[in-house]
């Protein structure tokens, strides 16, 4: 099980570098060394990084549908999943799926079913989300880098771990303050706290 999760760290590093040697190596290392800073290191990164993978692959086999218009976020096996669908069936398909992926221990359902997101969702979504990262990035009383953000039809999902909760608060507040922001839906815990619903990894017989 370890080499497989070293094998999918690799091929996310790579993947991100893009096609050149010279790109593969950097961003192999500058991959590696955002892992080793996040809360819970290396390990942590790599397995989030072999369920999220398992999960693509899982919902790309079942319908492209489901694959193209939902989204993950997965820390310390902890995933959500967000994203907006027409088919009240295939929300329920996706949350299972993600169930079967080795080492998951809690899946959020935040699938929203309605009509899908249009190009305007779209912009204002992603401008969020860059606006969010940018501020988190340059507030020195945050550590960014333990923070993932999704944003769907202006509403904030964030997960991740707050050194204590005056961090978690500060951060909330940055995503409330954003321009065309609705809700703000935080899934961060504290260090050291064990979040509700938490369950021991799934496929754990496999290991």
């Amino acid at each position: 099980m370890k080499k497989t999760k070293i094998i999918y760290a690799g091929i996310i590093a790579i993947a991100l570098a893009g096609c050149t040697p010279l790109g593969a190596a950097v961003g192999a290392g500058a991959s590696f060394g955002i892992a080793a800073a996040q809360e819970g290191g290396i390990e942590a990164a790599t397995t989030d990084a072999a369920i999220r993978l398992q999960i693509h692959d899982l919902w790309f086999k079942h319908s492209v549908d489901m694959y193209r218009k939902l989204d993950m976020t997965v820390k310390e096996g902890r995933v959500l999943v967000t994203g907006t669908v027409s088919d009240p069936d295939l929300r329920v398909d996706a949350i299972r799926l993600a169930w079967q992926a080795d080492g998951v221990r809690q899946v959020i359902n935040e699938i929203r079913v309605e009509d899908s997101k249009t190009l305007k969702n779209y912009v204002q979504d992603t401008w969020i989300t860059g606006q969010l990262r940018t501020k988190l990035t340059f507030d020195k009383q945050v550590q960014s880098i333990n923070y993932s953000i999704d944003t769907v039809k202006g509403t904030v999902y964030l997960m991740g771990v707050a050194q204590d909760d005056k961090e978690r608060q500060r951060v909330i507040d940055h995503a409330r303050n954003l321009a065309y922001v609705n809700n703000v839906v935080s899934y961060v815990r504290l260090r050291g706290e064990t979040p509700d619903g938490l369950q021991p990894p799934t496929g754990t017989e496999k290991q």
